[in-house]
């Protein structure tokens, strides 16, 4: 005993401290998964997507300002406006074509887009988009525009092509007017010098799709 208290007061008080930080710690654990399985996607989020039979498919994604993400053997994606169960259930229905025995598909919440802050009522600056690099790519997401801007600079923004890249097939979606047009680039004859034409300058807005190989390209 020292000045009247006991040590197995102080172990009791530990004790008693010990259990009500472990408590607090569970309640906001289940407070954070519950709001994670009922946080609707939107566009500019990150996804990380886990395939447990397939390691080399695992991947961070970016929710393209369509909703969609590009996810290889599976193609295009809705997620905006779901929650992540629906978008395991997706993927896994897409893959599940792909293999003869189950797969397992774990879908995260990696990245959430955070709203830009609102500027003070006297200022009327317009808030750039900036471009969008999607699919398979090292580095997906928003990129900012400056004038000058072609598809290959783009796609070095993001990291280049990854190795599942359709690179015959790559697109540039593009809104005019309320109405959206799409554009080719060929990177393999851009590269090989016999078609440049498809390398074009982007405009603010742009979203680039490279898409995944088929089976037979």
């Amino acid at each position: 005993m020292k000045d009247g208290i006991s040590v197995g007061d102080c172990t009791a008080k530990e004790g008693t401290l010990l259990r009500l930080i472990t408590a607090l710690f569970v309640v906001v654990w289940v407070s954070g998964i519950a709001r994670a399985e009922t946080y609707l996607i939107k566009p500019g989020d990150k996804l990380e997507v886990t395939v447990w039979q397939e390691p080399k498919l695992n991947r961070i994604v970016v929710v393209a300002p369509d909703g969609r993400i590009s996810f290889p053997l599976a193609g295009r994606v809705k997620a905006g406006g779901s929650t992540i169960d629906v978008v395991e259930v997706a993927l896994k229905n897409r893959l599940a074509k792909q293999y003869t025995s189950d797969i397992d598909v774990t879908v995260a919440i990696a990245e959430i887009k955070e709203k830009p802050p609102r500027p003070p009522e006297k200022e009327k600056e317009v808030i750039l988009p900036g471009i969008f690099v999607t699919g398979e790519v090292a580095k997906p997401g928003r990129y900012e525009y400056r004038h000058s801007l072609n598809v290959l600079q783009a796609l070095a923004l993001a990291g280049g092509l990854g190795p599942y890249a359709a690179e015959k097939r790559i697109k540039i979606r593009r809104k005019q007017s309320g109405a959206e047009n799409l554009y080719e680039f060929d990177y393999e004859a851009f590269t090989e010098g016999y078609d440049l034409s498809g390398n074009m300058l982007l405009q603010n807005g742009d979203v680039v799709i490279v898409p995944e190989r088929g089976l037979f390209e």
